[in-house]
């Protein structure tokens, strides 16, 4: 009886034991995984979004495709349909409608004339509406006309949730575009180096007037360097960032803060935020082979498959622990097969969410065995045992 007494408390304790260790292991993981993860600030703005310029990807958001009124940002497309459709060079005259504009000027007088880089600069640096009219009439003729290209250009890129009807972006009926569609055009136009430069630029001069770049992170945030400011009753105070840290160039827009402070420092913290929470990761590189696949009546016996680009990636810790490669290829390819053709892909995932993929490519020509080939088969295979036999003999 003592025995089964004894026992019985031994397994009890191991049990007890066991639980308590699965017990610790999961709160273990749990503090793990908090550990991994950084907290997304709180801001005070009513739209928001980051996005990594090289693979597009949202980084954070707050209602990112919710339409609204962007006041000045609206430039950074007057800017960029005006660099895809004239030489900056060419002379710009001012008219009377862009001398007597309002809001955000630099002063313009009418009969004036610049060159329309240097109307880019007031544009971009001052916020100056006047440039803005002016560089609308050069270019389309009248600002409706301009308008209509702006929204072109914006459905050509995906901007499905934005509508322009002026190249200023003072609140106006049926104008507005959203945080998302505002990085879209920020990442376009950072292709352009003259654009680049402008909204780099602190401070400029242009004939009869000195410039001051408005945006307020600019030299106050490492590794800001663009893009643009906003500001309406309407839109509320908006801000457009582009920072380089590293090998990671981030777009932050954010949309209707209440002041200037509110909007740098929402913006001064998300970019912080998704710099301590990703980190950029090589996924695919072009052209290094992920499969091997065997090819039927083919002069070689398989074929590797390459990737057909690289694949580079923001990350955060956590992703990184739990992220899964999928490969889709065919278990057999009938010869002939071409060099070039389209044989599967490869995909990555978190939590079954697809983050990026490419297309795997046959990397050389294979063409099919003809019965000349199959005979000189028989002939090599013949030769070799009559050869091994030869030496067993010996």
């Amino acid at each position: 009886m003592e025995m089964m007494k004894l026992n019985y408390f031994v397994k009890a304790s191991s049990t007890i034991l066991l639980s308590l260790t699965v017990f610790l292991l999961a709160i273990q993981n749990v503090y793990a995984d908090k550990s991994l993860q950084v907290k997304a600030p709180v801001i005070n703005a009513q739209a928001a979004v980051v996005v990594e310029e090289s693979s597009g990807r949202v980084l954070y958001e707050k209602n990112a495709n919710q339409k609204r009124s962007i006041a000045s940002t609206t430039k950074i497309m007057t800017a960029i349909v005006a660099l895809e459709n004239a030489d900056v060079d060419e002379e710009v005259i001012i008219s009377k409608r862009a001398a007597g504009i309002g809001g955000s000027v630099i002063g313009l007088q009418s009969g004036q004339k610049f060159t329309l880089r240097e109307m880019l600069y007031a544009l971009l640096m001052a916020s100056a509406n006047d440039a803005a009219i002016a560089i609308a009439e050069h270019i389309g003729g009248t600002v409706e006309d301009f308008s209509k290209m702006m929204n072109i250009k914006a459905a050509s890129l995906g901007m499905d949730r934005s509508n322009f009807v002026s190249p200023h972006g003072l609140d106006r009926d049926n104008q507005y575009s959203t945080a998302y569609d505002m990085a879209l055009i920020t990442i376009e136009a950072l292709k352009n180096p003259l654009f680049a430069e402008i909204v780099s630029t602190k401070s400029s001069y242009i004939p009869g007037h000195n410039l001051y770049n408005t945006n307020e992170l600019l030299g106050s945030c490492p590794g800001v360097d663009g893009v643009k400011t906003g500001y309406t009753g309407k839109a509320g105070r908006c801000l457009v960032t582009t920072v380089k840290r590293g090998d990671m160039r981030l777009i932050s827009v954010v949309l209707g803060s209440p002041t200037n402070t509110a909007r740098a420092n929402a913006s001064r913290d998300l970019i912080d935020y998704c710099y301590e929470s990703f980190s950029m990761h090589k996924l695919l590189n072009a052209g290094d082979v992920y499969a091997e696949v065997p090819v039927y009546r083919g002069i070689e016996g398989c074929v590797s498959l390459k990737a057909d680009e690289n694949i580079v990636m923001p990350l955060s810790k956590a992703e990184v622990e739990i992220l899964k490669m999928n490969r889709s290829v065919p278990e057999l390819l009938n010869a002939p097969v071409y060099a070039g053709t389209d044989t599967g892909f490869i995909e990555y995932e978190v939590s079954g969410r697809v983050l990026a993929g490419s297309i795997l490519k046959v990397s050389k020509d294979i063409r099919r065995k003809t019965m000349l080939d199959y005979l000189k088969d028989v002939l090599y295979s013949w030769g070799k045992v009559m050869r091994e036999g030869m030496f067993s003999w010996v």
